[in-house]
């Protein structure tokens, strides 16, 4: 599939377009002139063809994963044994046995910083490189890639999970577009630990389900009949990001795409068979089917142990059961088998693969045996894109508590990500974007 810009309208991929356009003309939101245009090609290619970054929603804890300190007082190091890696003088956790194999195809940043301890400000600050400013919100990196790249036939930032980032107080704000606007927001799909793909955009529709949307007489209908209704408010809602929904499921490419049944049954179960895992596999296919950026995010909220929520890395109690009975274990297999399958494809080396949270976790342990948020040092996690692997940028000291290097900043991470898929220092300017920020030239 080739990526393509978009001038008009009419050119949007055709399923029944001029009759669909015909009963859509109330639509209050017309397609945005500037996500539907390709902008000319800067004269460096990109090393990252797409850029999937893995948001470990609810911070992991650095110690008890990728920078453990065995030689820190118990209250600091904790329960975990450390073990040797692919790579002579790095150690991981214990609880990261498939990862500690595979030290050859990534590299670990040790001194990522952020600037605030709450979950919802650290969230907006990670994913758009920047703190809310008297209301505005900065652009999310995927939608920046997005306004760079243009709409093809399937949308150029996708985000896989059950919602957008969010603890039980409210929801991130640098989600999306930001000061662009929605037209940036990421097309949401969710997986489930089955493989089974749903778009939540088309739940306004009552009665129309996945299977029906072949038949396009019959989504006609259901608009026809919103459009009666004294309250039109569902059909109001319907806006560019649904009427693109609608091409999504009703193309058989794209519906082929997201089906995961397309797959081995021993793929898919080397990812394992939750829905972190099938969403990596997912991110995959959205891959070879160039998408230019995919999120996995782990959960929708950061709260572990929270009635209602799905597990998050936010671990005040039980951090260390979780993470060795749950956590570690999921991620570990499914990042493996990620990078395991970009590789045998042929995709790493055009795949920036990038697993992180929003911070990290208290060095010393907590009252309830347990960690709480620190924002001062944590690690990320980076493959393929033009990173050379085997490498650990960075360092924390001896306790965990504080980089011992200079640091790496959300607006680096946000820069190095946009380096490598092709937006260089000329495009950021004119954009006017992460003007905090500089390539991080050691993961090179």
């Amino acid at each position: 599939m080739k990526r393509h810009g978009l001038t008009d309208n009419k050119e949007l991929p055709s399923f029944g377009r001029r009759k669909f356009l015909q009963a859509s003309t109330s639509l209050p939101m017309a397609i945005p002139t500037a996500i539907t245009q390709t902008l000319n090609p800067q004269s460096r290619p990109p090393k990252a063809k797409s850029v999937v970054l893995l948001w470990l929603w609810g911070a992991p804890s650095h110690i008890d994963t990728w920078d453990p300190k065995p030689d820190a007082p118990t209250d600091f190091r904790g329960p975990f044994s450390t073990i040797a890696t692919r790579t002579a003088g790095i150690h991981f956790s214990e609880l990261l046995p498939h990862l500690s194999e595979r030290t050859n195809l990534f590299s670990l940043v040790r001194s990522n910083r952020t600037f605030h301890s709450g979950h919802l400000q650290a969230g907006t600050i990670g994913l758009t490189g920047a703190a809310e400013n008297g209301g505005q919100i900065e652009p999310h990196f995927g939608s920046i890639l997005a306004r760079h790249q243009g709409y093809a036939q399937l949308p150029p930032f996708i985000s896989i999970g059950r919602g957008s980032p969010r603890d039980v107080v409210g929801q991130v704000k640098g989600y999306g577009g930001g000061k662009w606007g929605r037209a940036y927001d990421p097309f949401m799909i969710r997986c489930s630990e089955f493989g089974e793909v749903d778009v939540p955009s088309l739940d306004l529709i009552k009665g129309l389900t996945r299977n029906r949307l072949s038949n396009r007489q019959i989504l006609l209908a259901r608009i026809n009949e919103n459009k009666r209704q004294p309250d039109s408010t569902p059909f109001q809602q319907w806006t560019d990001t649904h009427r693109r929904a609608y091409d999504l499921l009703t193309s058989p490419d794209a519906r082929k795409t997201l089906d995961l049944t397309q797959e081995h049954d021993s793929l898919r179960r080397q990812y394992g068979q939750t829905s972190f895992g099938q969403s990596c596999l997912l991110a995959r296919r959205l891959v070879e089917a160039e998408v230019p950026y995919v999120q996995v995010n782990w959960s929708q909220y950061v709260e572990a142990m929270t009635p209602n929520c799905d597990f998050g890395w936010d671990t005040h109690i039980y951090n260390f059961e979780m993470l060795a009975d749950r956590h570690c274990p999921i991620l570990d297999r499914a990042l493996s088998a990620l990078l395991d399958d970009l590789r045998n494809r042929g995709l790493l080396e055009t795949t920036l693969v990038v697993a992180m949270g929003e911070f990290g976790r208290t060095p010393k342990i907590n009252g309830q045996a347990a960690r709480d948020h620190w924002p001062n040092v944590y690690s990320s996690l980076w493959a393929g894109g033009g990173v050379q692997p085997g490498r650990v940028i960075g360092a924390s000291d001896r306790l965990g508590q504080e980089p011992i290097s200079d640091p790496v900043t959300p607006a680096i991470v946000g820069t190095t990500m946009l380096e490598l898929a092709g937006i260089h220092a000329a495009r950021r300017a004119e954009l006017n974007i992460l003007r905090e920020g500089h390539v991080l030239e050691a993961l090179f």
